[in-house]
């Protein structure tokens, strides 16, 4: 018999870490919530059950004002966008060109981020008659945001005035030929700024700041406190130009009439849907603001006017399907950033400067079609990526390092970020990807772990890098193919965390029997949508649940469905998404007795809804 390590009852299980010897086919840790408040207030207050109202608490959320926020936020709940640093004087200086009749030329990113961005932007400026246009940078001949060719470009075209967005942060030398060249500068970004550490070892920090004539970038200090002035800075670029444009549109139409303040209206309300994409799809934590932004820019990206969305919504079968951060973030967000991976990113941003929908219908084929192209390349690719990791394990003896530094020579290398999420996701461990380029230099992506800050550590080693940007939990950067190999050793000789803390942990929300979740109660934890990255769906643990198979599904049988019976008798229906090779402890046999990790979902067929337990984890007790 194999015992469940000390699972006790819900007195005895809040805060404590689980790491069990069982067979299993995943060695993840249990980890449930502890954290304290009074649910039952909380709970009176908001109209709400204590269970919810424990659920919000465990995502940080706390006092009765925050959770009524959590649940009820509305679009005049987001943060004054005049908090921002240089917001007024990006609008005052931008209204000014626009007055002038100066040309402006926007300079974006390839991904998700940079081309709602730049859209968002050029809507904004052309609905207030400015002489605007777009340009984003190539993936594979320019690599990521501004660079020398495109401002000198914007010098030759006779460009007054380079604005940038989710980029230029860390692009002062690049920013600066386009001062010396008498261009005027915004930068609005999100990304982590350049710095340089004391070399005294104190960890001070000195910010290196791009010229500009103004920065419009959520992360930057105050220089007299030395803190963020912004009240939430985990926005992503297409939030920060959002907040540019309502600030601009604000300034513009004052005192206008009725007729023109309602088009205004419907201008903000079309560029909410590409803010709400864009932070699904840069993977901002889906907490204060950006909860409201998601929630509601997703309604509106539902019923979009912008004829080009909704073309790629059609295409994608989601007509008429109210839209939820998977739809945003697995449905259509993989086919604009296909375009940038494998063509260019202009051909998204086409899609939503046009009105003609023949046309749009066509380029939302073209851009489903590329992305198709592009799982397969993907799957190849991961692949070959798991083989390099199983062959470093093998030369280390068995052990799997903290760090893993993969080279795919000819790999596609817009498909290095993909790949080293997925080797992430696999192993637990900071994940760099890189291909080789055609002048013999590598250029990838990184992905990070929770606890490991990837662009601080890059910092350390910003020696071997030809240039690099990013944030905490993703990077990119080129490096020379001879510096692979002391990349590889100084990541993992610096890297600050221990082998254990780099195991998969599922966190558990409380210990919740089946038999107590009802249909309402599920109904109610709608509640708590979008959930997404730093607010997960959420989940329980339950013990003595005797699993009996009655069916694999799915052409890969990668479905199971299960009858599951607790000790009162009481049967409930389960499924797990889970290939059947590897939960062969549940399949065999007259089934095995459980504690399972679940979350209960509403399954609707031909017109009926009944109570399904998705299991997300198992822990066998005994085999029957």
């Amino acid at each position: 018999m194999i015992i469940v390590k000390n699972f006790g009852g819900p007195e005895a299980i809040p805060g404590r870490l689980f790491s069990p010897r069982e067979r299993c086919s995943r060695m993840a840790k249990w980890m449930v919530a502890a954290k304290k408040a009074d649910f039952e207030a909380i709970a009176g207050a908001c109209g709400i059950s204590p269970i919810l109202a424990r659920l919000i608490r465990n995502r940080d959320v706390v006092g009765e004002e925050e959770t009524a926020r959590y649940l009820n936020g509305t679009l005049n709940d987001l943060h004054d966008p005049l908090l921002l640093p240089d917001m007024e004087k990006a609008a005052a200086i931008l209204l000014d060109k626009i007055r002038a009749g100066r040309k402006i030329r926007i300079i974006g990113d390839y991904d998700v981020d940079g081309i709602c961005s730049s859209y968002i932007l050029w809507r904004m400026l052309t609905f207030l008659g400015a002489d605007a246009d777009v340009r984003l940078p190539d993936r594979i001949v320019d690599g990521y945001g501004i660079n020398i060719r495109l401002v000198e470009e914007a010098k030759s075209d006779s460009v007054d005035t380079i604005l940038t967005c989710d980029n230029g942060i860390a692009a002062g030398v690049v920013l600066q030929t386009a001062v010396d060249a008498g261009m005027s500068v915004i930068v609005t970004d999100h990304h982590e700024i350049p710095f340089e550490e004391a070399e005294d070892g104190s960890g001070d920090k000195t910010y290196i700041l791009p010229p500009a004539d103004a920065i419009v970038e959520p992360k930057l200090t105050d220089p007299e406190t030395g803190c963020i002035r912004y009240p939430f800075p985990d926005i992503c670029g297409a939030q920060v130009t959002y907040k540019l444009s309502q600030v601009m549109l604000d300034r513009a139409f004052q005192d206008k009439p009725t007729s023109e303040m309602i088009e205004k209206e419907r201008v903000m309300r079309e560029l909410l849907g590409f803010a709400a994409l864009a932070t699904v799809c840069d993977v901002m934590p889906l907490k204060d603001e950006n909860r409201i932004f998601v929630r509601e820019g997703l309604k509106e990206a539902a019923n979009t006017e912008n004829t080009g969305l909704g073309a790629l919504i059609r295409v994608c079968s989601l007509s008429g399907v109210p839209l939820s951060v998977y739809h945003a973030g697995f449905i259509i967000g993989p086919c604009l950033n296909a375009s940038g991976r494998l063509e260019s990113a202009g051909k998204a941003l086409e899609l939503f400067m046009e009105k003609d929908p023949d046309k749009a219908v066509r380029i939302a084929h073209e851009l489903k079609d590329l992305n198709d192209s592009r799982k397969s390349m993907t799957e190849q690719g991961t692949q070959r990526a798991q083989e390099a990791v199983e062959e470093k394990i093998r030369a280390a003896g068995g052990m799997l390092p903290l760090v893993l530094v993969i080279a795919l020579e000819d790999c596609h290398e817009s498909l290095a970020g993909i790949i080293a999420g997925r080797i992430r996701e696999k192993y637990q461990r900071p994940t760099f990807v890189m291909t080789r380029t055609e002048e013999g230099d590598l250029k990838g992506s990184g992905r990070s772990v929770e606890g490991y800050d990837m662009y601080a550590e890059m910092n350390r080693c910003a020696d071997l890098f030809l240039k690099f940007g990013g944030h905490k939990m993703a990077a990119g950067f080129l490096i020379p193919g001879e510096n692979m190999e002391r990349l590889e050793q100084r990541l993992n000789e610096n890297c600050p965390l221990k082998a254990e803390q780099m195991e998969d942990v599922i966190h558990i929300d409380m210990e919740l029997p089946p038999r107590f979740v009802s249909m309402e109660l599920t109904e109610e934890m709608a509640k708590l949508e979008p959930c997404g990255t730093a607010n997960a769906k959420p989940v329980f643990v339950t013990r003595n649940i005797r699993l009996t198979l009655t069916g694999i599904l799915g052409k890969n049988r990668n479905v199971a469905r299960f009858t599951g019976t607790d000790e009162t008798g009481r049967r409930f229906n389960f499924i797990y998404f889970r290939k059947e090779e590897e939960i062969t402890d549940l399949t065999g046999g007259g089934g095995a007795l459980c504690s399972l990790v679940y979350y209960p979902d509403i399954n609707t067929w031909n017109g009926r809804s009944s109570l399904q337990f998705v299991i997300k984890d198992h822990r066998v007790i005994s085999a029957l």
